[in-house]
């Protein structure tokens, strides 16, 4: 009996040995466990949070972004007037200077002045108006261009320019129409307004072949082209001009202008 009891007992203790490690695991789990802190209950979550910064973030280089481009933009436009002024001061300048060269070149040649200044035109007009009624000039026709020319001598160059243009709309075929042609060429060159000026002196030798304004266009012509950078053309209308109308004062013109050229 007492072998029984001793196995017995043994027995017991191997049991009590494998139950006392499993009591023990609960324990051990709990404690290798990492402490985690929640964040449900506060007002704003971690996500949330980034977000705000974000947004905060992408508006701040939006705003930035704006007022870099608002100074550009004013800049640009202050480049634009800047421009703006210099063109008029350019064309005002080249207007100056054409007329420069007009009256240099009429006070070295007196004589010549009824072909190259307006001042002496109101006698083309005088004549006409007093030539028999029974040429293409009719009183109404006479009284626009004198009107239009009047424009020219007061240096009123807008004006000029309007007036002349209604007066060859209105009368295209009498024998001041060519005339209305050239100071159209005229005003619109001393305005800087180079391809107005072509076509309109062209015009007046295309289709009045007759009229004695055709040797001052083609010697305005070719003032033009020389504006134009196209000395070329310029040369060769000036050179034309003295071998189809070498009596011409235009003849003596071009000559001039083709010695100071060389």
């Amino acid at each position: 009996m007492n072998h029984s009891l001793k196995r017995y007992v043994e027995r017991l203790c191997g049991a009590g040995a494998l139950a006392l490690p499993l009591s023990v695991l609960p324990l051990v789990s709990v404690a290798q466990q990492p402490v985690v802190e929640d964040l449900s209950g506060s007002g704003s979550g971690f996500y949330e949070q980034a977000q705000t910064q974000n947004s905060s973030s992408g508006s701040l280089v939006l705003f930035n972004q704006v007022q870099e481009h608002q100074q550009e933009i004013q800049r640009l436009r202050g480049e634009i007037e800047e421009l703006r002024h210099q063109m008029e001061q350019l064309r005002r300048q080249s207007q100056q200077q054409y007329l420069d060269i007009e009256d240099r070149l009429m006070s070295s040649r007196p004589s010549q002045i009824e072909e190259s200044t307006p001042e002496v035109e109101p006698e083309v007009a005088e004549e006409v108006a007093s030539a028999p009624s029974s040429r293409d000039v009719s009183e109404e026709a006479r009284d626009a261009y004198q009107a239009a020319f009047a424009h020219v001598q007061a240096r009123r160059f807008d004006e000029a320019i309007a007036a002349f243009e209604a007066f060859v709309e209105a009368h295209p075929d009498t024998s001041l129409t060519a005339n209305g042609h050239y100071w159209l060429g005229e005003l619109y060159s001393a305005e800087g307004q180079l391809d107005a000026a072509e076509q309109s002196f062209t015009r007046v030798i295309d289709n009045y072949d007759g009229s004695s304004k055709v040797p001052d266009a083609l010697y305005k012509l070719g003032l033009v082209k020389a504006r134009q950078g196209e000395a070329e053309a310029s040369r060769a209308l000036l050179e034309q001009v003295q071998d189809d109308y070498p009596q011409s004062s235009a003849a003596g013109l071009a000559d001039d202008f083709l010695r100071q050229g060389s």
